[in-house]
């Protein structure tokens, strides 16, 4: 291997480990001694010092790890300060929505709506602070109800849960043709 590949090993192993690698382990995985190894890195070192990247390769106790350079600090804590967005797939809205009209409502309940799994969907919605737990049914285990939150009326700007709109009698019965309609199309793949 040239020299390049050396380095490029090297710094992939501490990108992704993102911990601290001790110095024997990179050597092994590099299959060089440990003092070639050493000057290896001891070149990255230099090469992201003298073009004053944002990371550096620090050593702790005969390790190396890939850290952020002291000066950048002030802009990652900008970053880490903005709130998160939060994106509701088509999965997450539809959950939500026989959450909203059918609550409160078990996991059960909204499974055998769906016809699929919704443990991921209801727990990013709960992660979302949208849905909560309610309480629990009164049946064998004791399954939990969920139903919306506060947030989830600030976020639709609804006041109440009457405000959410009225299905009519057609738009349901297009909604479950929809439904049949996905569920055959699934069973053929």
């Amino acid at each position: 291997m040239e020299e390049k590949n050396y380095e490029a090993i090297i710094e992939a192993i501490l990108f992704t480990m993102g911990e601290s690698v001790e110095l024997e382990k990179i050597a092994a995985a590099i299959e060089l001694d440990k003092e070639q190894t050493k000057e290896y890195i001891s070149r990255l070192q230099e090469r992201y010092n003298e073009q004053q990247r944002g990371i550096q390769i620090i050593e702790l106790e005969g390790s190396y790890q890939m850290c952020t350079r002291n000066e950048m600090y002030e802009y990652l804590i900008r970053i880490a300060k903005q709130p998160k967005k939060r994106v509701l797939t088509e999965v997450l809205l539809e959950t939500l929505s026989i959450i909203a009209y059918k609550q409160p409502i078990t996991k059960a309940e909204i499974e055998k709506i769906r016809g699929v799994s919704s443990d991921h969907a209801v727990s990013k919605l709960v992660e979302y602070n949208l849905v909560n737990e309610v309480g629990r049914m009164d049946a064998p285990g004791r399954p939990m109800l969920f139903g919306t939150t506060e947030e989830f009326l600030r976020s639709f700007g609804v006041q109440s849960l009457d405000d959410l709109p009225v299905l009519n009698e057609d738009q349901m019965e297009e909604f479950k043709h929809q439904a049949e309609q996905e569920a055959e199309m699934n069973l053929e793949v």
